[in-house]
């Protein structure tokens, strides 16, 4: 027996030492590597912050250069906690749609519904200078068409009697006094005058009334008011008979040759527009017609029920087209531009403070990447860093890549190794029993 073992150990010796030479004296086969010089990289990222990538060679802030990634270092560089492997099949099967990101010129159109109104600086209201009786109301109708100096009303005032009693015994006054060889006593009367005629001013005795009294000396007990300005009649404060007073509001006069249109904007849509941007409008009321007009006013506050921003647009309105009160559809052709890296708004995923999206590195494998957001307008959404010109992002069904990608970096954190503890020091806790 011992010897059938010997002989069997003798054999195997022999065999391993002659196979050992074999191999030893066999040529090695040399590993092929491919040159440098071939290899095309795929990205660069950046050597401060490995979720930043560019396309085409480029430097961060700091001047160091984005370090190339190959496509043999692809996988080691997809393979941080997140990134997410899909085949193809699933890709087809789940809709996966993706698109460029892409440097371009951004801008909006802000729509909104408008209500039209008088425009608060051409609206006359006209009271009296001083008490009376309304005689005779020629205006008597609202919505009534007026010219400037157009006769409204006439109104019997004892004030204005005696104002031109005042002013017939001052003019008497100087006919007697103007031979008179002293100047002081010229001047005097002269000065009567003067201040009476100025008193009747004030009172709103026209122009052509005070002419009449002046050369006729005829004291009228009315006087007549007239319209400072072409305009329509919206309101009458006061009917023949009614005694007035200064207080009294006779009427309200508004000139609709040019409206005012009020709009609300929501917040998002407010960084876009500025004072002076073009406005279009068109109207129910009106079809086939657009009115050209311009953003006047922005308000400097919001609207606490709507969360809303009031903007004024002013228009012209010689043809009396546009009536208060008419709504119409309100389009502002925002004068801002801005030249940004620019991705459909459906590629970015928002949880919580967290924006990003996902970057196709290769066909079926996906990285999310934190981006800062900008202005969006319709569809498209400006990146202001995270993201460059040239990168592909996922734009349908980018929610479930997310979870998975959310699954596998959680996966990944449950098995980092955990650090080794330390070991227990006398006193620490350990207690000798004797």
């Amino acid at each position: 027996m011992n010897k059938q073992l010997l002989l069997t150990a003798t054999v195997t010796l022999g065999i391993g030492l002659v196979g050992g030479y074999w191999l030893a004296q066999s040529p090695k086969q040399e590993s092929v590597v491919q040159p440098a010089e071939d290899r095309k990289p795929l990205f660069y990222r950046s050597p401060m912050n490995p979720s930043v990538t560019s396309p085409v060679p480029a430097k961060d802030n700091m001047g160091m250069d984005y370090l190339p990634v190959f496509a043999d270092e692809e996988d080691k560089a997809d393979d941080s906690a997140g990134a997410v492997r899909i085949d193809a099949a699933t890709v087809q099967n789940i809709g996966v749609r993706t698109a460029f990101a892409r440097q371009s010129l951004l801008t909006h159109v802000v729509r909104a519904v408008g209500r039209v109104a008088y425009d608060e600086e051409h609206i006359v209201r006209l009271h009296p200078k001083t008490e009376g009786w309304i005689e005779t109301l020629r205006a008597d109708k609202t919505g009534q068409r007026v010219r400037k100096n157009e006769e409204l009303l006439s109104i019997y005032s004892p004030q204005l009697v005696a104002s031109q009693q005042e002013y017939v015994l001052a003019l008497n006054n100087l006919k007697v006094l103007k031979k008179s060889p002293i100047e002081d006593i010229r001047r005097g009367a002269e000065e009567l005058v003067k201040s009476s005629r100025e008193r009747l001013k004030l009172l709103d005795v026209p122009a052509h009334q005070l002419h009449e009294l002046t050369d006729s000396q005829s004291i009228k007990k009315s006087l007549h008011i007239h319209t400072p300005a072409d305009g329509i009649v919206i309101n009458i404060g006061a009917r023949e008979g009614q005694y007035v007073t200064p207080e009294t509001e006779l009427y309200m006069i508004a000139d609709l040759s040019t409206v005012w249109v009020y709009a609300e904007i929501y917040e998002y849509e407010l960084p876009w527009v500025k004072e002076g941007d073009p406005v279009e409008m068109r109207l129910a009321g009106v079809p086939g017609r657009t009115f050209k007009g311009r953003l006047a006013f922005i308000y400097p506050y919001a609207e606490a029920k709507t969360r809303t921003i009031k903007v004024r647009l002013v228009f012209d309105n010689a043809d009396l087209l546009l009536k208060p009160d008419m709504f119409a559809e309100v389009t502002i052709h925002a004068g801002k531009r801005l030249d940004a890296v620019v991705i459909p708004a459906e590629a970015v995923i928002r949880s919580g403070a967290q924006t990003q999206v996902l970057v196709v590195r290769a066909p079926g494998k996906f990285e999310p990447r934190r981006v800062t957001t900008g202005l969006s307008s319709d569809d498209n959404i400006a990146i202001i860093g995270g993201l460059a010109a040239g990168e592909e992002v996922v734009t349908s069904a980018q929610f479930l890549i997310d979870s998975e990608s959310k699954l596998n970096e959680a996966t990944a954190k449950m098995l980092e190794p955990t650090a080794a503890q330390p070991p227990a020091t006398p006193g620490s806790g350990a207690h000798n029993h004797d």
